[in-house]
């Protein structure tokens, strides 16, 4: 209410200058005369902002500023290559890319290229021709029986009421049309995921989709939505890089009525998801789980996604692993650098392993108790460009997928107003005013087609790495500078050498 007078006011003083201009020197003068006179009474008789009740009148412009900073300091402030946390030159990337633009770059790099952590790929003087398939990647252990082949690059997870319905219809339909496929995020799966795109279904700890009414997992619902045809893989999610150790957030403003049904929720309440499962408590529970959804599916593929903390958990779960004999067919790896909709800052800020260590740790403990041949990694945070692609690959990653990214196809622009209901670009929001300028039939288009042109540069790169096959990837192709020392990833992070764990002489780190 508050937030809206004060709205209230400065439009007020727009008006008035307008009023003013338009009728001066008639009578213009005296009624916005007036109108200063009365908000200049307001703010001295308020007692929420100090700066009103000292400054009346002339505070008004520090919030009308505060209003438009985050438009004054991305368009007006920062350069191309530091804005946080996407900077200008990857959204050009990624625009370029969904409009069917330019895809050439003038005068030479931006980048600082002796910069500490600077990071570039090794090339070939004996390129390999530039393949005109996309590969991809089949996901399903030795227990999955409908086993999902897979894009090198799909969408990454976000929830219909973390986005727009539009946003949704149009990431699907781009999925469909570009053969990739859409994971639908923690909440559940809705009619504007059901245009064909194939989806990953995640499952959180609010069980959105397939709860009981007291908020626990229900067999039943899961069993009927996991079977349908759209959905390839389940993925459970442990944790998410942007948030770790915290439920999702829904907040009360994006929480209608509709996405409350879907949710089988309360409608207009924020929507706290619980910051652990109550399916599984530990270790061996959590695979008896993974086991419970794939037969429940039928043998589809079925996974978790984990922000990593304590390195001791994750390697406790490979060692049940290696116990029960029960095997997840995938793991995505998320980082600490990764995007919400809404987090406590702190969360965002402090907590979770950043993406590229998570990656290379992940990948290193599966090998080391020689569980990566029957699992795939996927790996989500800041995911943008094909270098990203091919350097994720190069450590140890499968599959990729990006979220912002494809926001960003669709029109986001970066307005940092996701958690608000006020999202400008109708990317992020239910409100319908401003959703209705996001054109589905339009939008998914440029979601095909970032994903596609990004492919495009990413088989240049691999054909200039001098590459015939996915296999041939590895650490030796990616260096940067540490401590002004330049070496490859594979003597910074050696490789871990196949079963080396299940060894008695070594120690897991």
């Amino acid at each position: 209410m508050r937030e809206a007078i004060r709205f209230t006011l400065i439009i007020a003083l727009i008006v008035g200058l307008i009023i003013c201009t338009i009728l001066w020197p008639v009578w213009g003068f005296s009624i916005f005369g007036i109108l200063l006179f009365a908000i200049g009474l307001y703010d001295i008789f308020q007692k929420e902002h100090t700066i009103l009740r000292n400054f009346p009148l002339l505070g008004h412009m520090r919030y009308m500023l505060e209003l438009i900073s985050p438009e004054i300091h991305q368009y007006f402030i920062e350069n191309d290559t530091d804005g946080k946390p996407i900077d200008r030159n990857h959204r050009s990337y990624i625009y370029q890319r969904a409009k069917l633009q330019k895809e050439t770059h003038p005068f030479g790099t931006q980048l600082n290229v002796e910069a500490e952590n600077f990071k570039w790929m090794q090339h070939s003087i004996y390129p390999t021709k530039v393949k005109t398939e996309y590969p991809r990647v089949i996901v399903g252990g030795p227990d999955c029986r409908q086993l999902y082949s897979a894009s090198l690059f799909n969408i990454s997870a976000m929830s219909y009421g973390a986005l727009s319905k539009n946003a949704i219809e149009a990431l699907n339909k781009g999925a469909k049309a570009g053969n990739f496929f859409h994971d639908t995020g923690e909440g559940a799966i809705s009619d504007y995921h059901r245009f064909g795109g194939d989806l990953v279904w995640e499952i959180g700890t609010g069980y959105f989709g397939c709860r009981t009414k007291d908020g626990d997992f229900d067999p039943h619902q899961f069993e009927e939505k996991a079977n349908w045809a759209e959905v390839k893989m389940i993925e459970i999610k442990i944790s998410q890089g942007a948030k770790p150790g915290h439920g999702g957030v829904l907040p009360a403003s994006k929480n209608n009525k509709e996405i409350a049904e879907i949710r089988g929720v309360e409608p207009h309440t924020d929507v706290l998801s619980p910051p652990g499962h109550t399916a599984f408590t530990d270790a061996e529970g959590l695979l008896k789980f993974v086991q419970q959804l794939r037969d429940l599916s039928n043998a589809k593929p079925v996974g978790f996604k984990l922000s990593i903390g304590s390195k001791d958990e994750f390697i406790e779960i490979c060692e049940k692993m290696i116990e029960t004999g029960i095997k997840p067919d995938f793991i995505t790896v998320d980082g600490a650098e990764g995007g919400t909709g809404a987090a406590p800052i702190d969360f965002s800020n402090y907590v979770g392993m950043p993406w590229e260590n998570a990656l290379i740790f992940v990948v290193d403990i599966l090998n080391g108790f020689d569980l990566k041949k029957d699992i795939k990694v996927l790996t989500a945070t800041k995911i943008f460009t094909a270098f990203d692609i091919f350097k994720a690959l190069c450590i140890g990653a499968d599959i990729c997928n990006s979220a912002r990214g494809m926001m960003l196809a669709l029109g986001c622009i970066q307005a940092m107003r996701c958690d608000t209901n006020k999202c400008p670009t109708g990317v992020a929001t239910n409100n319908n005013r401003l959703m209705n300028g996001l054109v589905v039939e339009d939008k998914w288009k440029r979601v095909k087609n970032y994903q596609q042109q990004t492919l495009d540069d990413f088989l240049e790169l691999f054909a200039a790495a001098g590459c015939n096959d996915l296999l041939e990837l590895n650490r030796k192709m990616i260096n940067k500078k540490i401590n002004d020392e330049i070496k490859s990833y594979s003597v910074f992070y050696p490789n871990v050498a196949t079963g080396a764990y299940l060894k008695e002489e070594y120690v897991a780190p």
